[in-house]
């Protein structure tokens, strides 16, 4: 049976990269990886150490649960990651959007 980890938000600014991964439940060398990638975003601290928004940790565990469920390699992980920030925007602007008057 497959384990996927839960996320929760501990703060809503960037944490180092091994907090990061320790919250996302993946090793902190595919976090590395996945920025690499472009998948996920990343700055530098005034230390000089990586940190990440707080805010992608449920990106990161979607990107995990698409390679483990679905077996996708890492640029459909990014095609389908864009469809769906895609889906999520157009259903949005449906919600915002006036409804025509029907009798």
């Amino acid at each position: 049976m497959t384990r996927y980890t839960l996320v929760r938000y501990a703060r809503p600014h960037a944490v180092p990269i091994d907090r990061f991964a320790a919250a996302a439940g993946v090793h902190p060398a595919l976090i590395g990886r996945l920025v690499a990638l472009g998948l996920l975003d990343a700055h530098t601290d005034p230390a000089g150490g990586m940190t990440l928004p707080a805010a992608q940790l449920p990106r990161a565990a979607r990107i995990v649960r698409l390679r483990d469920g679905l077996g996708l390699n890492y640029t459909a992980v990014g095609v389908v990651l864009d469809l769906l920030d895609r889906i999520d925007s157009l259903e949005a602007a449906l919600r915002t959007r006036p409804r025509p008057y029907r009798r």
